[in-house]
């Protein structure tokens, strides 16, 4: 299959839900900021602007009606999501209690690869079993004290541990640098690049990394079977 038929049947297989995904995080919000704002007050109108993205999240999360690494993950955002609007405040006050959500989510995958348990391999491990992959699920758990497939998990957690972290620091910037209008269209364009960014150097990463350990396998089992016969 060529690369333009890969994009092709991508979109036609994604592209209603990427469409819902923008309308309900970027056209929405702005939507509901710009019209309330004059009525109500900043605060007040970004509360507002607030709600599509959360109860999206909420929605989606309850559609999976699955609790593993990927579902908690995503319930901790929407948690933290809340909690971070709970209280009165300044505008750049509650900009800046929503990008601490990112900080936190990022600290646990950098959390999680400096103790030696990468939450990417939960994460992976969750997604074959929503996909019913179980052949390559099992391969998978097979793996788990392979010391270059362990390494290759924790390259890949600090990755987008790292990814997660410019991306919210990044952000922060914004919050002081342009007006509110401005940040909620660039804020989620920047995250769906970076997401976007981390998906496609995992995907890339990931096969990379694949063929280098089936091969370093293959070899060790040859060197193996060298031995055995000469023994």
């Amino acid at each position: 299959m060529s690369r333009l038929s890969q994009v092709t049947d991508f979109i036609q297989q994604n592209g209603l839900r990427i469409a819902t995904e923008v309308v309900v995080n970027l056209a929405l919000p702005y939507a509901i900021f710009d019209l309330t704002q004059p009525h109500i007050g900043e605060v007040r109108a970004l509360l507002a602007a607030s709600a599509p993205p959360m109860l999206w999240s909420i929605v989606e999360f309850a559609r999976n009606r699955r609790i593993d690494a990927v579902s908690v993950l995503a319930l901790l955002g929407i948690g933290l999501s809340l909690v971070a609007f709970i209280g009165t405040g300044s505008v750049r006050l509650l900009q800046l209690r929503e990008r601490l959500v990112s900080i936190l989510i990022a600290a646990i995958f950098l959390g999680s690869a400096a103790i030696g348990r990468p939450v990417i391999y939960e994460l992976a491990k969750a997604g074959l079993a929503r996909a019913n992959n179980h052949a390559e699920l099992a391969r998978f758990e097979t793996l788990r004290n392979d010391v270059f497939f362990r390494n290759s998990m924790t390259i890949m957690t600090l990755v987008w541990g790292f990814g997660l972290l410019f991306d919210a620091v990044f952000s922060i910037v914004l919050v002081f640098a342009v007006p509110i209008r401005t940040y909620l269209i660039l804020s989620p364009v920047l995250g769906y690049a970076t997401l976007g960014s981390l998906v496609l150097w995992n995907i890339w990463f990931a096969r990379k990394r694949r063929r280098e350990g089936d091969a370093r396998r293959a070899a060790a089992a040859l060197a193996n079977a060298g031995a055995t016969s000469q023994s």
